[in-house]
């Protein structure tokens, strides 16, 4: 079976399978119903994996049948629906397959809770669940918005300030890997880009931002990973950013990417006009200079060697067979094309030919992009303005200098975002956009 985009080796399980629900013909309707009436709804709990208990949240729908979805927040899995889900009277069996591999849940329900075991690939682990009190309600979403793409439907979620419009809106790109819209990826829940939205609509601006294909809400919008380029997320930017301007609700349009998506936001700019461009922690380099960089700290010397020579003959164009088992998660054949394609773009060349107001903000303790990237992309372009925030990491936090330390805010949603870094983008913004 042919792999999909890169980064869904990454994700844990699940795949798109029509639900199917089951009867039992021995029932009145009546006692079905009340079966179905008390397990409707959304229940929240976590599989007990050793040393690393995985949340999870099964919402369960009652309709000619019984079914199901499943919500994984540190997989960017939503809203993904079981093949088959069977009750009787306290017994409770749901099962979803992905590339040939089964995964169940077999439990009982009693009162408002749900446990048993989860079983795949000959492993189980034990599971529970608790209703979820409907007088507290759920985290609430903004509206959602769909587009058609050459490449499947993709899903993007707004977040409007307070009043009436029309608003300024900002397209919000996330980074590189299997990042969700709220800046998440497996096992990294920091929720940055989601409080970025949260920040904007507070002073007056609209968002729209987008899970990556293979990710969240686009889980099944992915491209064959021998057949990604870089150009097709710059084409999804372009898509989102068209169908913002069909909105009566919105009145100025900018773009804010982050990491890869600063490139990404860069190109699209370039495409579909905008009145402003924010960079967040965008890369300075071509993605050859980044990785050979963010390599040396990481691999021994032969391997390092050896990445150097693979990076090298991407650059000119060639595919590189031979990969070491240490180096086939990062170059393995069929993700060089995509690669190849996102060297072609040298930020510093791409980021000049913009003609609008550009803030570029990043922060000293970046594990991944140094302040001197940021620097590189003012040089190159009059129009720009750079903020280096003090302290402030990769995904938008104040973080220590330390490695592990620096990481350890990867999965801490409730850390804020850093001071200086919302003060300089409603700044910007204020002045850009006259709000």
């Amino acid at each position: 079976m042919r792999r999909k985009t890169f980064w869904l080796a990454m994700i844990l399980l699940l795949a798109t399978i029509m639900i199917v629900g089951c009867k039992d013909d021995h029932k009145g309707e009546d006692e079905k119903m009340g079966e179905e009436a008390q397990l409707t709804g959304k229940w929240s709990g976590k599989i007990e994996i050793p040393n690393m208990p995985l949340p999870i949240m099964i919402t369960f729908e009652a309709g000619e049948s019984i079914s199901a979805t499943i919500d994984i927040p540190a997989q960017g899995i939503e809203s993904y629906p079981f093949e088959k889900v069977t009750q009787e009277e306290e017994k409770l069996f749901l099962k979803l397959s992905i590339q040939g591999q089964e995964m169940t849940f077999d439990g009982t329900t009693a009162a408002n809770e749900i446990s048993g075991s989860f079983h795949q690939n000959g492993q189980t682990f034990p599971f529970q669940l608790k209703k979820d009190d409907e007088t507290v309600g759920d985290e609430k979403e903004g509206e959602f918005l769909t587009i058609q793409t050459n490449h499947g439907e993709i899903t993007g979620e707004l977040a409007l300030p307070k009043g009436e419009g029309p608003f300024p809106v900002l397209l919000i790109i996330p980074g590189s890997g299997p990042t969700d819209r709220n800046g998440n990826s497996q096992g990294m829940t920091n929720d940055s880009l989601k409080m970025v939205a949260e920040e904007l609509a507070e002073n007056g601006v609209a968002s729209l931002r987008y899970d990556k294909r293979g990710a969240g809400k686009n889980m099944k919008a992915v491209i064959d990973e021998e057949d990604l380029t870089l150009d097709d997320f710059v084409q999804d930017a372009i898509n989102w950013i068209d169908e913002l301007k069909t909105d009566d609700r919105f009145s100025r349009f900018g773009v804010i990417g982050h990491s890869q998506g600063s490139l990404v936001g860069i190109l699209a700019a370039q495409q579909s006009k905008v009145d402003v461009f924010i960079s967040v922690a965008g890369a300075g380099k071509t993605l050859d200079a980044v990785l050979e960089g963010q390599l040396e700290e990481q691999l021994s010397d032969k391997l390092l060697e050896e990445s150097k020579t693979i990076l090298a003959q991407m650059k000119q164009g060639k595919q590189v067979e031979q990969i070491s088992k240490e180096l086939q998660a990062l170059f393995r054949p069929s993700v060089q094309p995509f690669l190849m394609s996102w060297m072609e773009y040298d930020p510093v060349v791409e980021i000049a030919k913009l003609q609008v107001p550009i803030l570029l903000i990043n922060g000293t303790n970046d594990l991944q992009v140094p302040v001197e990237d940021a620097k590189l992309l003012q040089k190159a372009n009059e129009h720009t303005q750079l903020q280096i925030v003090d302290d402030m990491n990769h995904i938008l936090k104040i973080a220590p200098t330390d490695r592990q330390g620096n990481l350890a805010t990867y999965t801490n949603p409730s850390l804020p975002l850093a001071p200086e870094f919302v003060k300089a983008l409603n700044a910007f913004l204020a002045e850009q956009l006259e709000l």
